[in-house]
Formats: C-alpha cells, sequence, structure tokens
C-alpha cells in the first residue's frame, strides 16, 4: 500500500498509443459489492431499486482508453466470473440489459497481496488470475528501493512547496539523512504526507530535522547483525560515506567535515 502503483499505470497510460483516451481508475473496495456490478458495467433505468436513470459504468468511461482495477484481489468470487468474462470477450452488458457491447480498454489491475496466495487458498479464481497476469510489474516498498528516496522527497517537497506558496529551496544534510534511516512503513504515501507536513512548518528556506514528522526524527539506526552476516569494515565504511556524500550532493568539503575527517583522507577513500 503507497508504493505509487496508480501513479505507475497512469505513466504507462500516457506513454502509449491510448494517452489521447480517458484513463479511469476504479478501487475495487471503495464499493459496496451489491453495486460493484452496476459500477462496472453500467445499468439500464429501472434495473433495480435506485436506478432512476441510465448510468455507464467505468469499462464504457474508459472505451478507448485504460481503466486501472486497484485492489483486484478484493474482487468477490461471484464477480471474478463475470470480471474474467469481460476479459476473455471484450464485452460487457449493463444490469438490466439483454444485449452486450464492445469495448476497447487496456485494464491494468493493482493489488497489495499476492493473488497466488489466494489462488491456492481458493479465494481468488486460478484463470482469472492467469487472465490478468500477462505482463507483471512489482513495485517494491520503499524501503527496498533506497536509492529513489531523497530524490521522491526533493520532487514531493517542490510540489508541496508550490502548492503552499512557500519559499522551500530543499533538505538540509541532516533532515536528508534521518530520512534515510526512517523504514517508511507507508511508503510513499508517507514520505508525501511527510514533506508536506515539513512544507507547512519549515521556518526558513530549507526543511530542518525539527520539521521531520516526531516518528522520523526519533528512529535510529540500528545495525543488524545475525550469524554468518558479519561483513567486513571496510565495506561498512565505504557504503556510509558514499551515502553521507549523496546527501551532501557531491560535496566533499562538506563531507569531510561531517564525517570529521580531512579531505586528503576522503579524497584518498574514494
Amino acid at each position: 500500500t503507497g508504493t505509487g502503483k496508480e501513479v505507475l499505470a497512469e505513466a504507462i497510460h500516457r506513454q502509449s498509443a491510448r494517452a489521447s483516451g480517458p484513463f479511469v481508475v476504479f478501487d475495487c473496495t471503495a464499493t459496496a459489492p451489491s453495486l460493484i456490478e452496476s459500477a462496472l458495467f453500467g445499468h439500464e433505468r429501472g434495473s433495480f431499486t435506485g436506478a432512476s436513470e441510465q448510468r455507464k459504468g467505468v469499462f464504457e468511461l474508459a472505451n478507448g482508453g485504460t481503466l486501472l482495477l486497484d485492489e483486484v484481489g478484493e474482487v468477490s468470487p461471484g464477480m471474478q466470473v463475470k470480471l474474467l468474462r469481460v476479459l476473455q470477450e471484450r464485452e460487457i452488458r449493463r444490469v438490466g440489459e439483454n444485449k452486450s457491447r464492445r469495448i476497447d480498454v487496456r485494464v491494468l489491475a493493482a493489488t497489495n497481496r499476492e493473488l497466488a496466495h489466494g489462488v491456492a487458498g481458493g479465494s481468488f479464481r486460478q484463470d482469472l488470475y492467469y487472465r490478468l497476469k500477462v505482463v507483471e510489474l512489482h513495485v517494491p516498498s520503499l524501503r527496498e528501493r533506497r536509492d529513489d528516496l531523497l530524490p521522491l522527497a526533493r520532487i514531493l517537497l517542490a510540489e508541496a512547496a508550490v502548492r503552499m506558496r512557500r519559499n522551500i529551496a530543499g533538505l538540509t544534510p541532516e533532515a536528508a539523512d534521518q530520512l534515510l534511516r526512517y523504514p517508511w512503513p507507508g511508503n510513499v504515501r508517507e514520505l508525501e504526507n511527510a514533506m508536506e507536513r515539513a512544507v507547512a512548518l519549515a521556518r526558513g528556506t530549507r526543511v530542518e530535522l525539527e520539521d521531520l514528522p516526531e516518528e522520523v526524527r526519533e528512529v535510529k539506526t540500528k545495525p543488524e547483525v545475525t550469524l554468518g552476516s558479519v561483513r567486513p569494515l571496510s565495506d561498512i565504511e565505504k557504503e556510509y560515506i558514499l551515502a553521507a556524500l549523496q546527501v551532501n550532493l557531491g560535496n566533499q568539503t562538506r563531507t569531510a567535515e561531517q564525517l570529521q575527517i580531512g579531505s586528503a583522507t576522503l579524497y584518498r577513500k574514494l
């Protein structure tokens, strides 16, 4: 959750031949089970209580473009059968309608759970699983893509500064270093909220350590050492020096000062 699956889906749409068509997102968990068929496929007037007018479903709204089915792993077994038929036949039938309608839609599906486990446990249809798994993209958690963290933080910080009309130039080295220490269980969404908070609270032109959320400020990195995992000290020193250099945007003088070593020593180690 919060890794940016919807952002990735929209990027795929924008870079495709369907970019001029609609991009529609449907959250499978945000609609009551009794209404999900109507939301997906549409309905005719009078087809059920409360259906006072004809309405298109998201498949029709996305015609000629892309439909993202978010959290597809939460769809009920009964709806999985109907969804499979639509994906196979490329046609939908509105609730209360006797004829089928052809659709031309790229379908992307996102989930925060391992659907293969659902197949093994019987909660997710195997045939639908393989129908969806034509091309599979794994979006790692933020703690698995540490190299992305600071570039993402700077982008999100700049966007928040524009929205709030604040003159925020970036992060102090101390704040950037603390961002790298935190495990980010809420992934990119949590990082986005942290940057928005920092922009709101910053008193200067750069985000300071005290502008970060409490849980981010207080975390301390503890080395994880298990039997057989002890590494040479030189390897750890190398990683730390390179990380410090990255935080300081390549400034060797500032990095040497923070590491409390001479510039010549840093140059030799590099």
